[in-house]
C-alpha cells in the first residue's frame, strides 16, 4: 500500500534534469516491436530486390556441391575445400543483405529514444536475476502488456501466413514438376513477397507499442511535488545559500564603492537619509558620474568616509532624492539633472579657489524637472 500511495503522489511530469539522469543510467524509451519492424522490413525489401541473385547463388552452390568427378570423390580434402569455397561465395552474395540489416539494427533505435551508451546499465543488478523479481514482473501490468503484444503478433502472423499459404498453395505444389532453377526462382519470389507481407503485418503491433512505450517511460519517471521542489533547490541553489551569496556580493560592492568616495569631487546629501558621491573629469567624462550612493546607514558611511578624505558635503535635499531614485551607480547623472549638478560643482570649484568652506551652504532651489522630482 505504501508503494501505491507513493505512486499516487507522483503527479508531476519529469523535469529535464530527471530525464538527463535517466539517460545517463541508460534508461531511454525503447520499442522492441518498432526495432523488429524496421529490421524485418529492411530484410524483406532487400530480399525482394536481390532474391534473384540469392536464388542463382543457391542454385550454383547446389550444382557445384552435388556434381563431382571420380578424382574429387577419392580426394579426402576436397569436401573441406568445397565447403570453404561455397561459404565464401555465399558470404559475398549475401553481403548486401547483411550490411542492410546491420544498418537497420543500428538506425532503428534512433526512431524512439535515440542511441544511449551507459556503463551503469551494464553493471550487475540482483533484481535482473532474482526469481522473485522475475515473477513480480511476469504478473505486473507491464507483463500483461507484453503478453498481449505476443498474442497479437501470434494472431496477426498466423492469419497472414495462412492467407499466404492459401493463395500460393497451387503454385507451391507445382514447383517440383519443372526445372530446378526455374522452380527455385519461383520459390524465391513467393518467399520474398510472403516475407514482405508478414513484416508489414507487424506495423499494427509497432504502431500500438511505440506510443505505449513513450507513455510508460514518462509515467515511470514522474515526480512528486516535493521532488520537483528539491531538484529546483539543488539546481538553482538553496534560498539561504543564495541569500548569503547576495549578501557577500553587496558587501563586496559596498567596499568597492567606499573606495571610490575619496576620489569624488562632492557628496550631495539629503542631508541625513541619502548620500550621492559625484566625480567629474572633463578630459575623460561627458558628464558627472555617480561613484557611490546609498541611503540610511550606507549614506552615513559615505559621509564618514568623505569627511575623513576631505571631500565636500553639500546639502541639497531635492537633488539628493532625485539622484538616488533616477541615477545609476558608475553611470553618468541623468541629462535632466545636468544643470542642477553643474551649479553644485561650480560652487565647489569656487570654494576650492578661495579656500572657503561648504558646511553652511544648502541648495534648496535647484532646477530639477518635475518628472525627476521625488
Amino acid at each position: 500500500m505504501a508503494d501505491e500511495d507513493s505512486d499516487e503522489e507522483k503527479t508531476e511530469s519529469a523535469t529535464q534534469r530527471r530525464l538527463e539522469q535517466a539517460r545517463e543510467r541508460g534508461q531511454v524509451p525503447r520499442s522492441r516491436e518498432l526495432n523488429t519492424l524496421v529490421v524485418t522490413m529492411t530484410g524483406a525489401i532487400a530480399f525482394l530486390v536481390y532474391h534473384e541473385q540469392f536464388v542463382a547463388s543457391f542454385a550454383n552452390a547446389m550444382r557445384r556441391g552435388f556434381t563431382l568427378t571420380r578424382e574429387q570423390a577419392n580426394d579426402p580434402l576436397w569436401l573441406g575445400r568445397m565447403f570453404s569455397e561455397l561459404s565464401l561465395s555465399a558470404l559475398q552474395d549475401f553481403a548486401p543483405l547483411l550490411i542492410l540489416l546491420m544498418i537497420a539494427a543500428l538506425v532503428a533505435p534512433m526512431a524512439l529514444g535515440g542511441w544511449s551508451f551507459s556503463t551503469e546499465s551494464m553493471g550487475f543488478k540482483f533484481e535482473r536475476v532474482s526469481p522473485i523479481a522475475g515473477i513480480k514482473r511476469l504478473f505486473s501490468w507491464q507483463g500483461l502488456a507484453e503478453l498481449g503484444k505476443s498474442l497479437a503478433k501470434l494472431l496477426i502472423i498466423t492469419g497472414v501466413g495462412y492467407w499466404l499459404l492459401r493463395r500460393h498453395a497451387p503454385e507451391l505444389a507445382q514447383l517440383g514438376q519443372g526445372d530446378l532453377v526455374i522452380g527455385l526462382g519461383r520459390l524465391g519470389n513467393v518467399l520474398a513477397w510472403g516475407f514482405l507481407f508478414l513484416s508489414a503485418a507487424l506495423v499494427l503491433v509497432a504502431a500500438a507499442d511505440a506510443p505505449f512505450q513513450l507513455w510508460d517511460y514518462h509515467h515511470g519517471l514522474r515526480m512528486t511535488r516535493q521532488e520537483v521542489r528539491d531538484e529546483s533547490k539543488e539546481s538553482d541553489g538553496r534560498p539561504e545559500v543564495k541569500a548569503h551569496i547576495r549578501q557577500m556580493q553587496r558587501e563586496m560592492s559596498k567596499k568597492r564603492m567606499m573606495a571610490e568616495v575619496p576620489k569624488a569631487d562632492v557628496v550631495i546629501t539629503n542631508p541625513t537619509h541619502y548620500a550621492i558621491a559625484l566625480l567629474y573629469d572633463s578630459a575623460k567624462m561627458g558628464a558627472p558620474q555617480v561613484v557611490a550612493m546609498g541611503a540610511d546607514f550606507v549614506a552615513i558611511r559615505i559621509r564618514e568616509v568623505a569627511t575623513k578624505a576631505g571631500v565636500p558635503l553639500i546639502a541639497a535635499p531635492a537633488l539628493a532624492r532625485s539622484l538616488y531614485y533616477h541615477a545609476e551607480l558608475d553611470k553618468e547623472v541623468p541629462a535632466g539633472l545636468y544643470q542642477a549638478v553643474a551649479q553644485v560643482l561650480a560652487f565647489i570649484y569656487q570654494i576650492r579657489k578661495t579656500g572657503g568652506t561648504s558646511k553652511s551652504k544648502t541648495f534648496d532651489n535647484l532646477p530639477i524637472p518635475e518628472e525627476l522630482k521625488r
